[in-house]
This record gives C-alpha cells, structure tokens and sequence, in this order.
C-alpha cells in the first residue's frame, strides 16, 4: 500500500497533462528501447526525430497513463482493471511483459523530472509495475501466451 501511495502523491501533474506526459513516454520508450516501436504497427513508420510531437504517439501515451492512474488508485484490488488489458495485450497485441518493466523504468524516469518522483518514490514505481506485471503474467500464462 505505502508503494502505491508513495506513486499517487506525485501523480497530480501527470493526470493534469496525460497527453504531454504520454508523449514524453512513448517518445522516450522508442528512443531509448528502439526495438519497441515495432510492436506498435500504427508508429511504425515515425522517424526517430519525429516521435516527440506526433500527436498520434501523445494520444496513446495518455491512454498508458490512464490505465496506470486506474491500477494505482485501485491499489492492487486491481483484478477487474488488469485481466481484460492483459487479456488483450496477450491475445491482439501480443506484447511480451518484459516491455512493461521497459516502461515502467521510463514512465519512472519522466515522473521523476516532470513530476516531483523522487528515487524512493521512483523504486515504489517499478515496485508497484511489478505486482501488476506478476499479476498479468498469471493472465498470459491461463491464456497460453509466453510473454
């Protein structure tokens, strides 16, 4: 509990400007990660140099942190959030769950600079995306897929 808390009381400017939030993560994902953008068809044909303001790539982003804002406020009573995205990541997207830890280490990085997450604030972070990607992983593994 003290992990998720630690994560919300930074969380104000993130949920008052998701689309500028989103598009730093998602930009800053494929720069960093540049194999992950291929796993998103829809971006596939950005440019490295272009991402920053592809509003397609913010819009996204925001529906990322979106679905972080719902699973941290549920404070891991999250089953009811969590099965159909991990359902549909597994089944349709097929996203292996070593890219969420990839973002959450971004997501984590962008807080930290955008929005006051300090490193024991940013360690909660990765703590918590743990709990959520174990918890996905019982999902994928019911579902068949190696993720």
């Amino acid at each position: 509990m003290a992990d998720f808390d630690m994560v919300l009381k930074c969380w104000g400017p993130v949920e008052a400007d998701y689309t500028t939030h989103g598009g730093l993560v998602l930009s800053r994902l494929f720069t960093e990660h540049p194999d992950t953008q291929a796993l998103f068809p829809k971006f596939a044909g950005i440019g490295q140099g272009d991402l920053a303001g592809n509003a397609a790539v913010a819009a996204h982003g925001a529906t990322v942190l979106k679905k972080l804002g719902e699973l941290l406020k549920a404070k891991g009573n999250h089953g009811a959030i969590l099965k159909p995205l991990a359902t549909t990541h597994a089944t349709k997207h097929k996203i292996p769950l070593k890219n969420f830890e990839l973002i959450a280490d971004v997501i984590a990085k962008v807080m930290g600079e955008k929005a006051g997450l300090d490193a024991a604030g940013q360690t909660a972070l990765k703590n918590v995306m743990g709990i959520v990607v174990a918890d996905m992983n019982v999902t994928y593994k019911e579902l068949g897929f190696a993720g």
